[in-house]
């Protein structure tokens, strides 16, 4: 531990006296400024690190903390501020911290929300000064002290636990273009974890809308679980520098709940793609040439320097569920293609499933998991699994058929496929908690073995005549019966 971190300072700054006892700090000026980018001539000899924080001491109040990217000469550094650079002059006086950027971690961060530095933006009462402090930057467990087992991590959600299960210290990522739901499922596993798992989850919230913000901490706080809840934004107004080390911060502060005080968290990120976008910026700031399709050369370092922090070690897990924004729905993207070479499962939400009123609109071709195997899941869940991905990828095959030429014309083994799945279909969807007040219907948190067993039920011809809509927005099969049953019975009285 850093003696920054020992003494348990409330601000990067306030740890220049432990970081170098005995000497005053190096100091530098501001020789060129960028929008973010400032170049920073140091004294011989002085020149700071590679990721070394500093602090630009002008006129407006605070510190303005910048970290170090590039090494321009022996004297001349090139940094990216954290924070709105407007107003700031040449000539500006600098100081080494000696430090990475650092954020205070533990117990008091539940039921608050931060910025990329750790300060508070709730409008509460600000964090004790004497709160223990954790660099953004660290290396990841290494391989002897993950854990080997496999443990499932249950989410309630049907769809999510029967075809992309996910694991205990796994990685998960929620693929969709805009408006496909990505944010409402993020809400429900974070109301999901705190209630099933009793664990702590860290949301991290990269190039947020200050709506989306303001939405997320009122429903936390009207469920009830905010106060096992961390939540760190980089809004969308914020630096592009802001925006790009938000995951580290929330990933240093979920990475204390494992390793110190010995708890799994559940790490949220809504949206990946936004860091990757945030990090083309600052490259582009930077004067690097442009990969790919335009994105930064160092695309591949920055998705691995979040994704392989995220680990299970000795007992305790950080698993993560990570929203990625497709753009334009090409998952070819580089960008999309890197963050998914990362992942355990794959839920990959459908643009037409949306449109048809399919909530959560997940894909059940698409969406993959590592953990579907008879050898993991068990024999039972991976053969529901397949027969239920065949019966709705058979549909698929003869939806054109069906379109052009009606159901009329098809066999009668086939009519009858078409029916299961299209119950299927909507035995998957699944009213959420964090809904009902839209909706007004209740949400539902489903067993897997409640799942299993209503999907057999179907596949097995159970529910051939019932009406498409008593198995939509359904919990397990049994209230579809009675659902069922209620219309039946209607129907027999009218």
């Amino acid at each position: 531990m850093t003696g920054a971190q020992a003494a348990g300072v409330s601000s990067v700054s306030e740890a220049i006296p432990e970081i170098a006892p005995g000497r005053a700090a190096a100091a530098g000026r501001v020789v060129a400024a960028r929008g973010s980018v400032l170049d920073v001539a140091f004294p011989p000899g002085e020149l700071p690190a590679i990721r070394e924080a500093l602090a630009v001491e002008w006129e407006d109040g605070a510190p303005l903390i910048a970290e170090v990217q590039q090494h321009l000469d022996p004297q001349v550094v090139r940094a990216v501020a954290l924070q709105g650079s407007a107003g700031l002059r040449r000539g500006t006086r600098v100081r080494r911290l000696g430090l990475p950027v650092t954020v205070p971690v533990g117990r008091p961060l539940l039921g608050r929300l931060l910025n990329v530095l750790g300060e508070t933006t709730d409008g509460g009462a600000a964090l004790d000064p004497a709160l223990e402090r954790r660099p953004i930057h660290g290396p990841a467990p290494p391989l002897e002290r993950r854990s080997a087992a496999i443990e499932r991590f249950h989410t309630g959600m049907k769809s999510i636990d029967l075809l992309a299960p996910l694991a205990q210290g796994g990685k998960a990522g929620m693929f969709g273009g805009a408006g496909v739901g990505k944010t409402v499922l993020i809400m429900e596993l974070i109301r999901t974890t705190v209630e099933r798992h009793a664990g702590i989850s860290v949301f991290c919230g990269i190039g947020e809308r200050s709506r989306e913000g303001h939405e997320l901490l009122t429903e936390l706080t009207a469920s009830g679980v905010l106060a096992r809840t961390a939540l760190v934004f980089g809004q969308m107004n914020e630096p592009p520098g802001a925006r790009w080390r938000t995951g580290l911060a929330a990933l240093a502060v979920a990475e204390h709940f494992r390793d110190r005080e010995r708890q799994s968290v559940l790490l949220l990120i809504d949206n990946v793609y936004r860091l990757v976008q945030a990090g083309a910026e600052v490259s582009g700031l930077l004067g690097r040439l442009p990969s790919r399709v335009g994105y930064q050369p160092t695309l591949a370092d920055e998705v691995s320097e979040l994704e392989e922090r995220i680990a299970s070690v000795a007992g305790t897990a950080i698993t993560s569920i990570q929203a990625v924004y497709v753009p334009a729905d090409d998952f070819s993207d580089p960008a999309v293609a890197e963050i998914f070479s990362h992942l355990d499962s794959s839920i990959v939400l459908s643009r037409e499933m949306a449109s048809e009123g399919m909530y959560p609109a997940v894909d059940p071709l698409a969406s993959s998991s590592s953990l579907l195997d008879p050898r993991v899941v068990g024999e039972r869940h991976f053969r529901t699994a397949q027969e239920v991905r065949r019966a709705i990828a058979h549909y698929r095959e003869l939806q054109e058929v069906i379109a052009l030429l009606g159901m009329e014309e098809l066999s009668t083994a086939d009519r009858t496929a078409v029916k299961r799945a299209r119950l299927l279909m909507r035995f998957l969807t699944q009213p959420f908690m964090v809904t009902e007040a839209f909706t007004g219907l209740a949400g539902r948190s489903v067993e897997i073995e409640a799942t299993l067993a209503g999907c057999e039920a179907i596949l097995a011809g159970e529910a051939d005549g019932w009406a498409e809509s008593s198995l939509y927005m359904v919990g397990d099969f049994s209230e579809a019966r009675e659902r069922e049953a209620k219309a039946h019975g209607l129907a027999k009285s009218t």
